[in-house]
């Protein structure tokens, strides 16, 4: 496809479909919905933009060839423009709505989502602060078919450049949560119509070639989860990732940084959709349905992915699935063991089941991640969750040796640490290795500015470390003992606790399963008698 214009409608508009150019000090958004058989969904898309703080110039319903009844929901949305054509895929969809679009800025979303009331302002606001981005984004939820909330999705700030972040990864994961300036898209091209899938990571790439991008963490849109997402085919998913990384070659052209981010994006994809699959696979053997189905899709995917360590998995679940053709389908995992399947705490399974926690509790209190702020170990919590906010990002260590590394030191005896001095501490999963907790404690308050935040997670249930932590592995501490701990230093009116997790986490945790291994539903029940962490907030008086 040909980026230097849009291609002509091939669509039956019924309005003008003439092109306005806004002012600059414009800030009108057009909202552009996508249907394709969506209509039971539509409706409620409909109503989350209705209800927005900031109310868009227009909402475009492009209905891309569906054979259920969209004019019937739009019908009750008088100002709402309906445009029909042939079903000619996503992109093609999407092109024809920026086509129409008149708004300084431009909206995606699809039928079966829903965005935050907020959305748009904050978005909005985004822009503010940089004029000059050719888009914003922000973070969004994972919801069932009924709207009810299962989990808030990892949110992954870009850095200095863009480009080279998403060559590694789509950082952003739903699209609803991206605000464009309508001219930059159009002046790359819009959407590559010849692509089934993934048409929004490669606007992204093309777009972070020519534009600076801005983001911050604040919710946008709801993810609805249900049988037909497009993401649940993994094998077309990872086809079209890898044939938009693949586009991406000529560009990359002689620079080192960007050919190996590519190269870490191509592994990062298989991998990513591969887990996805295998996750399928489990399912369908569970539920004895489907074997055949999955065997073939795995033999696709292991012809697409051959350099990815997951190939291993992929063999084995063949032979699973092979196993099993003619028995009972087997109950999960087998428990009847001595020794976990993990000795890593599931890192070598994927992401351990703590951690999916603990960035669930620093996504709930991302907007206290501001100014100068203090973690333990590296940055890498700041960053993601603090992102622009973020005016210094130190870093304290027992020993020297890494370069992040801005003050040496104990927190429960000497360091160079300075007084009144952070606007927020990241302090994860670290209490529990220092002995004299109530000195920690009164060392973190000392160092916090009047005001600042404390944001601490630790253990509950979990095993002890096989490695360099082992020695020092002293407490596991209950939600009481750490709202004691915490109250008797900043004071129980500034202290807020939380907990996360259940029986079933907590077993699987000390089995070593990963995130992936257990379903969201699973993961979002929170039983305070059996948690797997606890966390902390805690603001020093003023």
């Amino acid at each position: 496809m040909s980026h230097s214009h849009l291609p002509e409608p091939n669509s039956q508009d019924h309005a003008t479909g003439s092109t306005r150019r806004a002012q600059p000090a414009d800030t009108s958004v057009s909202v552009i919905i996508t249907t394709f058989n969506d209509s039971h969904y539509l409706g409620d898309a409909l109503d989350s933009v209705a209800a927005q703080s900031v109310k868009p110039k227009e909402v475009i319903v492009v209905d891309d060839g569906s054979s259920d009844d969209p004019a019937a929901v739009t019908a009750r949305y008088p100002d709402v423009r309906v445009i029909r054509q042939p079903n000619q895929g996503l992109a093609a969809a999407r092109n024809t709505g920026l086509r129409a679009a008149s708004g300084r800025y431009v909206l995606f979303l699809d039928a079966d989502d829903i965005l935050l009331s907020k959305a748009i302002e904050a978005n909005l606001q985004q822009f503010q602060a940089n004029p000059s981005a050719g888009f914003v984004y922000g973070a969004y939820r994972y919801v069932d078919e009924h709207l009810n909330v299962l989990h808030v999705a990892t949110f992954r700030p870009i850095g200095n450049d863009p480009y080279a972040d998403f060559l590694k990864e789509n950082c952003i994961g739903m699209h609803a949560t991206v605000l464009y300036q309508r001219e930059c898209l159009e002046a790359i091209g819009g959407f590559d119509a010849s692509l089934r899938a993934c048409e929004d990571y490669d606007v992204y790439l093309r777009m972070a070639q020519r534009y600076s991008i801005a983001c911050a963490p604040e919710l946008i849109a709801d993810y609805r989860r249900h049988e037909r997402n497009m993401s649940h085919n993994a094998p077309m998913m990872l086809a079209t990732a890898l044939k938009v990384l693949r586009k991406q070659k000529a560009y990359t052209g002689s620079n080192e940084k960007w050919r190996n981010a590519r190269r870490t994006g191509i592994l990062n994809i298989k991998q990513y959709y591969l887990l996805e699959h295998l996750r399928r696979v489990r399912k369908a053997l569970n539920h004895g349905h489907e074997r055949r189905a999955m065997a073939r899709q795995t033999i696709s995917m292991f012809s697409m992915a051959p350099g990815s360590l997951l190939t291993v998995g992929l063999r084995g679940a063949l032979r699973v699935a092979a196993k099993h053709r003619d028995k009972r389908p087997p109950r999960m995992g087998d428990l009847r063991r001595t020794v976990p399947f993990s000795n890593e705490f599931g890192y070598d399974r994927g992401k351990p089941l703590d951690r999916h926690y603990i960035e669930a509790f620093l996504m709930q209190n991302a907007s206290d991640i501001k100014g100068r702020v203090l973690e333990i170990g590296d940055s890498t919590y700041t960053m993601q969750f603090g992102a622009e906010r973020v005016a210094t990002a130190d870093v304290l260590n027992r020993f020297p040796g890494n370069p992040q590394t801005t003050f040496l030191g104990d927190l429960a005896g000497e360091s160079n640490l300075p007084s009144d001095t952070f606007d927020c501490v990241v302090l994860t999963q670290t209490l529990h290795l220092i002995y004299d907790m109530q000195a920690a404690v009164r060392t973190l308050l000392r160092v916090l500015r009047p005001g600042g935040v404390l944001l601490i997670t630790v253990p509950w249930v979990s095993s002890i470390d096989r490695g360099e932590w082992g020695d020092s592995w002293y407490w596991s501490l209950t939600p009481r003992a750490l709202d004691r701990l915490l109250s008797e230093h900043f004071g129980s009116d500034n202290v807020s606790i939380n907990h996360y997790g259940n029986v079933l986490a907590a077993t699987a945790f000390l089995y070593g399963l990963a995130e992936h291994e257990l379903t969201p539903q699973e993961l979002n029940v929170h039983d305070r008698f059996c948690p797997v962490i606890v966390a902390g907030r805690a603001i020093k008086k003023l």
